[in-house]
């Protein structure tokens, strides 16, 4: 795994992300501070401050940016888009934070925040501009940040992690990650047939229990959409073109589960999430990852259209469409 050791650039960091028995185990973010709305925090929500850097095939950095465009962010928050092409030292973009000419690789923005960083160079990352600080590297943390920290600021009162909804968000969260968010990962980057197997089949329990939910409620959490279902709303998008194939995840697509192909849709379909998924450049760099064997080939299907209308509102009464941005208590 490549990444940074003592502030330089190394093809394989001495700890490997892969446990002895040849599965992917992929190791914790570093950077985890907050945005606060306290003028006096280390990082006050100030308009125009921060900066996202982010890549369109990645399914953490899309969180975030289906999170800025919900909460109506673009013009508080600026962003980033790595270069579709990744190159020898990883993602890197068009200009660096200071204007610097491109390509200019994210690895650059980790040690001028931290000279001597060890460890993975990934994205999204949160980006303070006036104290040239990486404030936080994880989406988890990012998005709760993004969902609540600027609402002063912009008036937008969506709240995608209400307090009573809390502990069924976590609940799926918690079976969005193992089982789908990274058991895609660890099925597609498993070293070995014992650990492809259940990582895989893993992928497809997860998905068989959100198919039978699905049928009888709109959201994962019932009648309103919170961060579970955008958590699952970047993998799912990604799953036909590209975990399906580049991961061997082949056992079925989201194309072959009735309210899932549905729900997909829908989400797809909310105000602003179009232009967070850019499914060419998605499919094309799985398919080129250098540790996943498909030969660097991409192939031409499947032709999916997701601009066509979607069954949820046969569910009736059942969902709380985010115009209203109603409070579920």
């Amino acid at each position: 795994m490549p990444g940074l050791l003592n502030g330089q650039w190394v093809e394989n960091l001495p700890e490997p992300d892969q446990t002895g028995e040849g599965a992917y185990d992929r190791p914790d973010s570093i950077f985890r501070s907050t945005i606060s709305a306290d003028p006096d925090a280390q990082f006050p929500a100030e308009p125009g401050r921060y900066h996202l850097w982010v890549a369109w095939p990645c399914p953490w950095a899309g969180r975030t940016l289906a999170l800025r465009a919900l909460k109506d962010l673009g013009d508080i928050l600026s962003v980033s888009i790595a270069i579709p092409e990744r190159g020898e030292e990883g993602w890197a973009y068009a200009e660096g934070p200071g204007g610097e000419e491109g390509p200019y690789p994210l690895h650059q923005l980790y040690t001028l925040a931290d000279p001597g960083y060890t460890g993975r160079v990934t994205v999204p990352v949160l980006w303070d501009k006036v104290t040239q600080q990486i404030v936080n590297n994880e989406s988890a943390d990012i998005i709760r940040i993004l969902n609540h920290a600027f609402d002063d600021v912009t008036g937008n009162r969506l709240d995608l992690y209400p307090e009573p909804l809390r502990p069924e968000i976590e609940r799926w969260n918690e079976t969005l990650y193992s089982g789908l968010n990274n058991g895609v990962y660890r099925a597609g980057f498993a070293t070995s047939q014992t650990a492809y197997e259940e990582a895989a089949r893993g992928v497809f329990e997860t998905l068989d229990l959100m198919e039978a939910h699905l049928a009888q409620h709109r959201y994962l959490t019932g009648e309103y959409c919170t961060e579970a279902d955008w958590r699952a709303f970047v993998s799912l998008v990604r799953f036909d073109i590209a975990y399906h194939g580049a991961f061997k995840c082949n056992l079925r697509r989201i194309e072959d589960y009735p309210a899932l192909r549905n729900y997909l849709r829908e989400l797809y379909q909310w105000p602003g999430i179009a232009a967070t998924i850019r499914r060419d450049v998605i499919k094309a760099d799985y398919y080129s990852i250098p540790r996943v064997p498909s030969n660097g080939l991409v192939p031409i299907g499947p032709a999916l259209d997701l601009s066509i209308p979607h069954d949820r509102d046969k569910l009736e009464g059942k969902g709380i469409w985010h115009k209203d941005r109603q409070d579920p208590a």
